[in-house]
């Protein structure tokens, strides 16, 4: 960026909730989770697979669990970012129709879309928490590792209920406020900046 560019806001340092009370310290320490299951599974994810290369190139053979780490990783990354995404008002939106609608309308919207949203995330927690126990009473283990398979998949169910837990709590920002809010701590609109090519 220039100099005369402006400053973007950046939303990764401390995350305050919009929320009151319980709620809002609920929100902080899901967050806080949040970005520790993150940043983990990626600097994880970022040094077995460089220690897997070096390995190769160095022994003439890779980590022979290393494959296995980096899908266990991309599942923890994948389903606590999901929450993260919800959190941070970061999920893709089409929103040629609910930009066209009033300010009252796009509030009624908003909370339609999160509690139905919400209601969807605790529908696949259940469905993914049964799919564990089908993987618990089959007995796999991961050949490299031997670890039971459905250990890895544990992050789904989890995954999915903070997402849930995040939509419901958006739900409730909008129901208590006077703005619409994408996320509990997001407020709905664009901000106009401009760059330098």
């Amino acid at each position: 960026m220039s100099e005369n560019s402006p400053d973007l806001e950046d939303d990764t340092g401390t995350y305050e909730s919009g929320l009151p009370g319980f709620l809002g310290t609920i929100d902080v320490w899901i967050s806080k989770i949040e970005a520790v299951m993150l940043a983990m599974g990626v600097i994880l994810m970022a040094i077995n697979t460089c220690v897997n290369v070096i390995a190769r190139y160095v022994f003439g053979e890779g980590l022979f669990f290393s494959g296995e780490i980096n899908r266990i990783l991309i599942i923890l990354i994948t389903f606590a970012g999901i929450g993260y995404a919800a959190r941070h008002g970061r999920h893709i939106r089409m929103s040629a129709i609910y930009d066209a609608i009033p300010t009252k309308g796009r509030k009624v919207l908003m909370i339609f879309i999160a509690l139905f949203t919400s209601v969807v995330m605790f529908f696949l927690c259940y469905h993914s928490f049964e799919y564990i126990q089908t993987l618990y009473s089959r007995g796999r283990i991961l050949p490299a590792l031997g670890v039971e398979i459905w250990w890895i998949y544990i992050w789904a169910p989890v995954g999915f209920a903070i997402t849930g837990i995040q939509y419901f709590l958006t739900a409730i920002k909008n129901m208590t406020s006077k703005d619409v809010y994408l996320s509990t701590g997001v407020v709905d609109g664009y901000a106009d900046t401009e760059s330098e090519v």
